[in-house]
């Protein structure tokens, strides 16, 4: 295997590569989406150069490189649930790109990938197979991709596998530049086998697992009469992407990236921090400590790009992931605040490259303790609470949680909804969520109408008649907002 292991190195190298190759590396933009109301967080390395794709905004370079924060926590591309119970979902995580804005095309992309895949971190191509899209909607097959894979890899057609529109074939929208996609795969475990390419992997990791995206951006779709046309782009591009902490499971023998050096030194912390030992498995405890590094890490670049805890927006987001690691700890027997150490380990790890972390490593560990402190006041009575409801629930023979109840949760303690979901599911309980929003809704009517400009200076002077010398906090309503 290579010498390139660390993922520190894996980045470098892959920046070194691509530069050498004629592509400038460009720093990584924020997770904040510059002028994008499309978009809630940066998801993919390709939205900083969307306008460049799309001919509305031209630069100095045609070549470009980068590893891209991503958030994946909102809207259409939310991997949030499946945190810690996969080998391989994740809120934030770093992608790795190289973009051509006109300039090459197909083959040059497909010969970089094989070069730094195969001739500088040197994986092994037994492990490796690649699929092209394969045809449909009246969209032919890419048989030039095959073409060059076949003279770049030597591979046979067992190892060059045709899929359709829904795993091959990219698209931003509706309409605009779209074009077909070729993906590498690499086999973690024994015998790797590419009739099972469409098999998902096993929890642990072991299966096929896609290292690199590559998008072939070569028409662009309209819609004329509402039929949608394809026209071949006068400048094709292209547009890749490969998770660094997929890379770096390849290259470090790892099936789980909770396995590799971004992820392991955090779950190891929370081991230590709780006192349980780290088995690797699907243990509630081994999923508690890994949505715990997780989640700590999604915090510190958020915290790091200016995102505070709050009730709406983006900051609610944040909220929602400190709140899910907070609870998890709880679950874990930790019985004081610990989230900012883990927090402030991944400032350690990762300030180097992302000197943010280090700017504001005093207000990543302010905000995420302030925030655990605020938590824990309620959450012991909140679980109290739903203890009691499950006992009640269980003598009506009932496994749904009444929306009222979900709501009082939420009202009271602060518990979001999802939250209240998750440990309801881990007992095997469901939760009235129509009920939930109808009290939801109901409160906010209540709310508009005392607000409204005839109602409100009645209002405050009967509670500033009543309240005037006790200290009031004004809560909220705390609801996620998608994208």
């Amino acid at each position: 295997m290579a010498t390139v292991t660390s993922s520190a190195q894996i980045r470098q190298t892959f920046l070194d590569f691509f530069t050498k190759n004629g592509h400038t590396p460009i720093a990584s933009s924020s997770i904040i989406p510059a002028n994008d109301p499309t978009l809630m967080f940066v998801n993919a390395g390709m939205v900083p150069f969307k306008e460049l794709f799309t001919g509305r905004e031209k630069r100095s370079y045609t070549r470009a490189c980068s590893s891209q924060k991503c958030v994946r926590v909102s809207g259409k591309h939310n991997d949030l649930e499946n945190v810690g119970r996969t080998a391989r979902h994740h809120t934030f995580f770093e992608m790795l790109g190289n973009f051509s804005f006109g300039d090459y095309f197909k083959e040059d992309a497909i010969s970089f990938a094989w070069e730094l895949f195969t001739r500088v971190l040197d994986l092994p191509a037994d492990r490796m197979m690649v699929t092209i899209f394969g045809g449909g909607d009246g969209i032919p097959a890419d048989d030039e991709a095959r073409a060059i894979w076949r003279k770049v890899t030597g591979y046979g057609d067992d190892r060059i596998v045709g899929l359709g529109m829904a795993d091959n074939f990219w698209q931003m929208g509706e309409t605009g530049p779209c074009g077909p996609n070729s993906e590498i795969y690499f086999y973690h475990g024994d015998n790797p086998d590419p009739s099972k390419l469409t098999d998902e992997p096993s929890p642990d990791g072991t299966g096929w697992v896609e290292l690199w995206n590559l998008v072939f951006m070569q028409f662009e779709r309209s819609l004329e009469n509402g039929v949608a046309k394809l026209c071949p782009l006068p400048k094709p591009c292209i547009d890749t992407g490969s998770g660094l902490e997929r890379v770096a499971g390849a290259l470090q023998g790892k099936k789980s990236n909770y396995d590799t050096d971004l992820l392991r030194p955090l779950v190891e912390q929370a081991s230590a921090i709780a006192g349980k030992a780290y088995g690797g498995s699907m243990s509630e405890d081994d999923v508690s400590m890994r949505v715990i590094a997780d989640h700590a890490r999604a915090a510190a670049f958020l915290i790091a790009e200016g995102v505070l805890p709050d009730r709406t927006g983006r900051e609610y987001v944040l909220r929602r992931i400190m709140r899910r690691a907070i609870r998890h700890g709880h679950r874990l027997g930790i019985t004081r605040p610990f989230l900012h150490e883990v927090a402030l380990s991944v400032v350690d790890m990762m300030g180097e490259h992302f000197g943010e972390l280090r700017q504001r490593r005093g207000l990543i560990a302010t905000i995420t303790e302030q925030e655990e402190v605020r938590f824990r006041q309620t959450i012991d009575r909140g679980l109290g609470m739903l203890d009691e409801e499950f006992a009640r629930m269980k003598s009506a023979n009932s496994s749904t949680l009444s929306g009222e109840t979900a709501f009082k949760l939420y009202d009271t303690f602060g518990f979001p909804i999802d939250l209240t979901d998750v440990i309801c599911q881990e007992k095997g309980l469901a939760v009235d969520l129509a009920g939930y929003d109808r009290a939801l809704e109901q409160v906010r009517a209540k709310s508009e109408f005392v607000s409204s400009s005839a109602a409100t200076p009645q209002v405050y002077r009967e509670a500033l008649s009543k309240l005037a010398s006790k200290e009031v906090r004004f809560i909220g309503y705390e609801r996620e907002v998608s994208e």
